[in-house]
């Protein structure tokens, strides 16, 4: 089955806390140390940046960010911006390490699942006056908070929508796309009895990243993953069991299966095998590139649909500055252009990561996609779980449960219990 992640790692981002990182954790951050920390950014000086500005970027964003970031040593003729590219399967463990020998970069691009963990290492600057967030999707802006504060911005982001096969749809009766609970499921039954399908929709059931599909319908169903102050979790609620159940519920109907080979989303969809699936941007470019010119005009895309709400999932990567750096303040300016909208345009248009800042949809090269901007519209009602120190322990245990649930018939209400308190014995890390 297709697990759901990014191209590039960038939801799933670090594994469960390493080593070095608990080692560290059990050190107490750097105000208990007895020296005195860096003292944090309260504002943005004026005038240009200047020296040097260290970054670390991973995977193909390391490799691309000198062509973007000349535009930035142009515009400040007395600074040089050195970029580190890094292997996203390498990052998490080289970051830690930096944090433990204080050999961090000035900023960095960084995973929105490990902004709890850095910001509980006393590691990440908090984002300083003159970083207008407003203009922010305000599901990506939320990832940058950690017990309130922010700290960096949202550099890119991706969400998830349904993917179905227009002519399918077709053929099976539906002319427009579903836009409530009932309404998935009967195009889903309509695309198995009527257009042919296996099975109606690819729907991952259990392992890993499956919390990224099944909670985009509990938070519509109105659950949470902890109360406000994130110090408890509140997974066994009637609200979860409902959106539980309801996932829980293409499997028992058997529109949606247990049984479909991992990682050939695509096929299926191109040979209409199973003709819709839930995922983010760049499934667009991987179904084209298999299925070519045939396949890519009935490629439709729709909103998650709604219960009480339609909320989907929000990731995406957050450019942060390092409490010890050197040159906060001209790293706080390469920050701070690096959210320009006109920034992020000519970012997308090297990358295709689509931008946090909601102005920046406006420039043709989205606008005038076919598809993107159904993204945009999702970004406005998106979430991402709360930047706990110890998510990455809880993801795992919620995928377990959930597969149990889609494979084995265990109940969701017993399902919503389980993980609770498996949860509940990992805590929050705060």
């Amino acid at each position: 089955m297709f697990t759901q992640t990014t191209r590039r790692r960038l939801v799933i981002g670090g594994a469960a806390l390493t080593a070095t990182t608990l080692a560290l954790a059990g050190c107490g951050r750097s105000d208990d140390s007895g020296q005195s920390a860096p003292q944090a950014t309260t504002s943005i000086s004026d005038g240009p940046a200047t020296g040097e500005i260290t970054v670390w970027a991973m995977g193909t964003e390391g490799e691309n960010l000198p062509k973007l970031t000349a535009a930035f040593e142009q515009a400040n003729p007395g600074a040089k911006v050195k970029i580190t590219p890094i292997p996203w399967d390498a990052a998490h463990s080289k970051f830690t390490t930096a944090i433990t020998a204080q050999t961090l970069p000035d900023a960095a691009m960084v995973g929105t699942t490990w902004m709890g963990e850095f910001a509980d290492l006393d590691a990440l600057d908090p984002t300083p006056a003159g970083i207008d967030t407003s203009g922010f999707f305000a599901g990506a802006n939320e990832t940058t908070k950690v017990g309130g504060t922010s700290y960096g911005v949202p550099w890119y982001v991706e969400t998830r929508l349904v993917y179905y096969r227009k002519d399918l749809a077709a053929k099976a009766g539906i002319t427009t796309p579903p836009t409530d609970w009932d309404g998935l499921k009967a195009m889903a039954k309509a695309m198995k009895e009527k257009a042919g399908a296996k099975y109606g929709i690819n729907l991952q059931p259990g392992g890993t990243g499956s919390w990224q599909t099944v909670m985009p319908f509990a938070w519509s169903a109105g659950a949470n993953i902890t109360t406000d102050d994130q110090k408890t979790f509140t997974f066994d609620t009637p609200e979860m069991q409902e959106g539980l159940k309801y996932y829980q519920s293409f499997f028992t109907d058997k529109l949606a299966g247990t049984d479909l080979p991992a990682n050939q989303t695509e096929a299926q969809f191109v040979s209409g095998e199973v003709p819709m699936f839930i995922s983010g941007p760049w499934m667009a470019g991987s179904v084209t590139k298999l299925g070519g010119d045939k396949i890519k005009p009935n490629i439709g895309v729709f909103q998650l649909p709604k219960n009480k709400t339609a909320t989907s999932f929000v990731g995406g990567s957050n450019f942060v500055v390092f409490k010890n750096s050197k040159n906060k303040d001209s790293a706080w300016k390469l920050v701070k252009w690096l959210s320009d909208a006109k920034t992020q345009a000519q970012w997308f248009k090297l990358s295709t990561d689509l931008p946090a800042v909601k102005s920046a949809w406006e420039d043709p090269s989205i606008a005038s996609d076919p598809l993107l901007p159904v993204f945009g519209k999702q970004l406005e009602d998106a979430k991402a779980p709360p930047a706990i120190v110890s998510w990455e322990q809880v993801a795992a245990a919620f995928d377990a449960e959930v597969e149990k649930m889609a494979k084995s018939g265990q109940s969701p209400a017993d399902t919503a219990k389980a993980i609770q308190t498996k949860a509940a014995s990992i805590g929050t890390g705060g």
